[in-house]
């Protein structure tokens, strides 16, 4: 019972959260879990990260607090503010470990155990989002998180994928795993959809294009939009700067400004 009172007390505060999933690895989904971040403390929110991809935390580089600690306070873990107004924060395996290229090399039990402890003993405050980026797959730590979360009535999933069918046929498992999960699909993001040339603007499909459109139509749930491969989103991911302040005419800004506006409305008090 204690632990129940120390989870709702902890999260007690935080509006709505949100999943980021996908059945495959390198589909983008610490960058797209970091730039909807960005997008919703633009629009006036306050957010926070949950990084529960223990083996690759990426996160804090890509926001560049990679070199700062977590310190205790009486009812947990205080999470990495990402800026001075405290708008953005983070919890991540990458705080606790000794060396940042140190291996998590852990069984299933393990993770799931420090699944569960961020969970329910960081202090998160107010939120009006928390941002979940998973680990892909759908298997231990995902159930460890859905079933953690569930108490707290989580807004749903984002689900991410990238337009090639291979891709696609992972994602595709992910949306079996929501529904077995009971967990709601708020809508699929196309990533690397098309490279827009930066001097003549042409859009160049490196990865085929479409996939996650026909995914979404297949299985009757929202397509929040396309996200093409952009040079001044991966620099900013790799210097930890401030994507959606500071390249406000990049290809990749209005797909991503876009998406955060959708989950904004499905939130909003006239859509409840």
């Amino acid at each position: 019972m204690e632990e129940t009172a120390g989870e709702k007390s902890n999260l007690a505060g935080v509006r709505h959260i949100l999943l980021v999933l996908s059945g495959k690895g390198g589909v983008g989904k610490s960058t797209i879990s970091t730039e909807l971040a960005l997008a919703l403390r633009h629009a006036g929110k306050k957010v926070g990260i949950l990084d529960v991809d223990l083996c690759g935390p990426s996160i804090p580089r890509m926001l560049k607090v990679q070199d700062k600690d977590v310190h205790q306070c009486d009812s947990g873990w205080v999470p990495v503010f990402v800026d001075q107004d405290k708008s953005i924060s983070l919890m991540s395996i990458g705080f606790l470990l000794e060396k940042p290229d140190d291996a998590v090399v852990w069984r299933g039990p393990k993770k799931n155990a420090l699944i569960k402890q961020f969970i329910s003993d960081v202090a998160w405050g107010g939120l009006d989002f928390l941002i979940v980026d998973t680990p892909p797959g759908t298997s231990d730590e995902h159930i460890s998180t859905v079933e953690s979360l569930r108490p707290y009535q989580p807004l749903g999933a984002v689900l991410v994928t990238t337009p090639q069918a291979v891709s696609v046929g992972d994602v595709r498992r992910e949306l079996t795993f929501c529904k077995k999960t009971g967990l709601r699909v708020i809508g699929i993001i196309e990533n690397m959809s098309g490279f827009v040339c930066p001097h003549c603007s042409e859009c160049t499909n490196i990865f085929s294009k479409g996939g996650g459109e026909e995914l979404a139509k297949h299985a009757g749930v929202p397509f929040l939009g396309c996200v093409p491969l952009d040079p001044q989103l991966t620099q900013s991911l790799e210097e930890g700067r401030d994507f959606i302040q500071e390249f406000p005419k990049s290809s990749a800004f209005p797909a991503l400004a876009n998406i955060a506006q959708q989950i904004l409305d499905g939130t909003s008090p006239q859509s409840s």
